[in-house]
C-alpha cells in the first residue's frame, strides 16, 4: 500500500467481561428502578453511569472520580459496545459521579435497592442460603471529625486511632462471602448493638427462618441470642472473658482435668488431601431466657468447650519461656551491676522482686521466699572513731515453681467456649468450630473493600454523603468479586477439572479455586485495534486466548460479548 496507515490501540481488557457480569446480575436495571433521577438529568442512565463506573475500579483499583473522564475517553468504542452507543465522555464527569453518589446515599431507596438485588442474585445464581456471616470494621479518614455526623474517633481496626472513621456493617452469605446487607454508620457506634438491625435486614432479604447467623464475641449478648431463637434462627458465637469468668471457665473444666469427661477430636481436611487434629472438646446444654419485645423467650442452649491444639501449644510455650526469663531475672536480683540501686532490705528485696513478676505475667507460678540472716562483726577504731559491733542483714531469695498452680494455668490454655442454639444433629461439635474458624471469609471480604481491588482506603472524600453513597457503591463491587470467583469454582467443581494458566511464574500450574482477581487479570492483553484507512476504519479485535475463552465458558458468557466490537472487521 503507498499510503502509510493510522493504527490506534485502545484497551479492552476485562471490561466486556465486567459489563456483561453485571447485567447478568441486573445491576443496572435495578438502579434505574429504585433510584429516579431528576428531570434535568441528561444522558447515559444513572445505572449505566454506576456500573461503568464500577468497572472503572475494579480495573484500575482506583476510587477517584477525576479519573474516569479520562479513563473513559480513551476507550469509548469499548463501553459504548458494552453499554449502549449514547455513551459520551461526558456522562463521566467528576459531577455526574458526585451526582449518583448523592442518589445511592438515600437510605430508603438503597434498602429498596439492595432487598431486591439480594434476593434477584440468590434466585438467579440458586445460592441456597443456609449461613450468613456477621461483621463490622472501620475505614479511616483524614477530613476530620463531625461532632454530630459520620466521622467520629473510635476504636480504628486500622490501628490508627488518631483518625475520624466511618464504620461498615457487613452480612454475607456463606460459602461465598456475598455481601446480603451493608450498614454505614458513624466511626464511635459500639459494635454490640449493630446486630439485631443487621440481622432483620438479612431476614427481610431472603424472608426465611432457619439461618445460621455466625459471628464474633461482640453478637454473643443475650438479648442478640434471644431475638435470633424468637425468629426460629440459629445462632453460633462465642463467650467473652466479661461473658464467661476464667473462674467460672476453670468449674466447666474440672471434669476434664479429673478426667472424668471424655473430649471429642476435631479433625480439619486439608486441600491437599491431609487431615489434622486441630482441636479437642465436649460441650453441655444449659437453659436461657430472655424478654423480646414484652415475651419471655426460652430455649436450650449448647456451650461447646473447645481447646485449640495449636493455640494451646504455642500458649504454653510463651508461659514456660516467660517463666523461665522471670527466674532467671530474680536470680540476678543480689548481682551488684553499675547504675543499679543496691537491694539492702526485705521490703526493697520484695518491691523488686514483684515488679519482675508482674512484667512477666507469671503471678502465682512462683514461691517466693526470702531468707534473712543476720550476722555482726568487729569495727575496728581508727584515729578519733572507738572500735564497734556492727549488724548486717543478709538476704537470699529462693524461688520455686508452684507446679499445681502452672499445671492449672497450662490446663486452661487454648479453650474458648461457643455457644449455639441449633442441635447437634444439625451442626455437630466440630462442624461449629470449622464453621465459626471460615470467618476469614467476611474479613477476606473486608481485605477487598478497604484494599485491592475496590480501594476505599486511601478515602478521598470528605462530604459524607459522598461517603456513604461509595461503600455503597463499592459493596456493589464487592458482589461481582465473590458472585464471579464462586461461579467459576462452582463449575469447575461440578466438572471436577481444574483452571491452568492463571499463574504467571508457572504456567502448567492448575487450581480449582481461582481468585476473582486472577480470572480478571488473565484478561489484561486484550486490544481493540483502529486502522485508518483511505476508504474507511477497521477495526479489529485481538482474538481471545484458550484460558480467556474457557473462563468465559464457566461464566456463562458467551464470546460475542467481545467479538461484537468488531462486527464485519470494518467501520465505514
Amino acid at each position: 500500500m503507498s499510503k502509510n496507515l493510522n493504527v490506534i490501540n485502545k484497551r479492552v481488557d476485562d471490561i466486556p467481561l465486567l459489563c456483561a457480569f453485571f447485567k447478568q446480575m441486573g445491576v443496572q436495571s435495578l438502579l434505574d428502578q429504585h433510584f429516579p433521577t431528576h428531570g434535568n438529568w441528561q444522558g447515559l442512565s444513572l445505572g449505566w453511569v454506576a456500573v461503568v463506573w464500577l468497572s472503572y475500579i475494579l480495573s484500575q483499583a482506583d476510587h477517584r472520580l477525576s479519573h474516569v473522564q479520562p479513563w473513559a475517553e480513551k476507550r469509548l468504542e469499548t463501553l459504548r459496545g458494552c453499554t449502549t452507543d449514547t455513551l459520551r465522555a461526558l456522562d463521566l464527569t467528576d459531577d455526574r459521579l458526585q451526582a449518583v453518589l448523592r442518589y445511592l446515599s438515600d437510605d430508603g431507596a438503597w434498602s429498596a435497592f439492595e432487598r431486591e438485588l439480594g434476593s434477584h442474585l440468590v434466585q438467579v445464581y440458586d445460592l441456597k442460603p443456609r449461613t450468613a456471616r456477621l461483621d463490622s470494621t472501620s475505614a479511616s479518614t483524614y477530613c476530620g471529625i463531625n461532632p454530630d455526623g459520620l466521622f467520629q474517633y473510635g476504636h480504628s481496626k486500622d490501628h490508627r486511632p488518631d483518625l475520624a472513621q466511618v464504620k461498615l456493617m457487613l452480612s454475607t452469605l456463606d460459602p461465598l462471602g456475598m455481601p446480603i446487607a451493608t450498614e454505614v454508620l458513624p466511626g464511635n457506634k459500639a459494635d454490640d448493638p449493630l446486630y439485631i438491625p443487621a440481622i432483620e435486614r438479612v431476614r427481610s432479604t431472603l424472608n426465611q427462618s432457619g439461618l445460621l447467623y455466625i459471628g464474633d464475641c461482640k453478637m454473643a449478648a443475650l438479648s442478640t441470642r434471644g431475638v435470633v431463637v424468637a425468629n426460629q434462627d440459629y445462632y453460633l458465637c462465642p463467650l467473652s472473658v466479661t461473658q464467661l469468668a476464667a473462674l467460672e471457665l476453670e468449674n466447666y473444666l474440672s471434669p476434664v482435668s479429673s478426667g472424668q469427661q471424655a473430649l471429642t477430636s476435631i479433625d480439619y481436611d486439608y486441600a491437599d488431601g491431609s487431615t489434622k487434629q486441630i482441636a479437642v472438646g465436649y460441650e453441655t446444654p444449659v437453659t436461657r431466657s430472655t424478654t423480646v419485645n414484652g415475651q419471655v423467650v426460652s430455649w436450650t442452649e449448647r456451650l461447646l468447650f473447645v481447646r485449640s491444639t495449636a493455640v494451646a501449644a504455642s500458649g504454653e510455650k510463651a508461659l514456660l519461656s516467660r517463666l523461665e526469663k522471670a527466674q532467671l531475672a530474680l536470680a540476678q536480683l543480689h548481682q551488684p551491676k553499675r547504675g543499679k540501686k543496691r537491694l539492702t532490705n526485705l521490703l526493697s528485696w520484695q518491691e523488686a522482686a514483684s515488679a519482675i513478676v508482674q512484667s512477666y505475667h507469671v503471678q502465682g507460678l512462683l514461691q517466693l521466699d526470702y531468707q534473712v540472716s543476720h550476722t555482726k562483726r568487729l569495727v575496728r577504731g581508727y584515729r578519733q572513731r572507738n572500735p564497734r559491733i556492727v549488724s548486717e542483714s543478709q538476704i537470699r531469695l529462693v524461688v520455686r515453681v508452684n507446679d499445681p498452680a502452672l499445671n492449672r494455668q497450662i490446663n486452661l490454655l487454648g479453650w474458648r467456649v461457643y455457644v449455639t442454639n441449633q442441635p447437634a444433629q444439625q451442626l455437630s461439635l466440630a462442624d461449629a468450630v470449622i464453621a465459626y474458624r471460615q470467618e476469614y471469609l467476611i474479613e477476606r471480604g473486608f481485605g477487598r473493600f478497604k484494599g485491592f481491588p475496590l480501594s476505599l482506603s486511601p478515602m478521598y472524600l470528605q462530604r459524607e454523603d459522598h461517603v456513604i453513597g461509595l461503600m455503597r457503591l463499592l459493596s456493589i463491587g464487592l458482589r461481582i468479586l465473590t458472585l464471579l470467583e464462586f461461579s467459576v469454582r462452582r463449575n469447575l467443581a461440578a466438572q471436577k477439572q481444574k483452571l491452568a494458566g492463571l499463574y504467571a511464574a508457572n504456567p502448567k500450574r492448575a487450581t480449582a479455586n481461582p481468585t476473582a482477581e486472577q480470572l480478571l487479570a488473565a484478561f489484561d492483553d486484550i486490544t481493540l485495534l483502529l486502522i485508518d484507512a483511505p476508504d474507511r476504519t477497521y477495526v479489529h479485535l485481538t482474538p481471545l486466548s484458550p484460558l480467556q475463552q474457557r473462563i468465559l465458558s464457566l461464566l456463562c458468557l458467551t464470546l460475542e460479548i467481545y467479538t461484537q466490537l468488531s462486527i464485519d472487521d470494518a467501520v465505514p
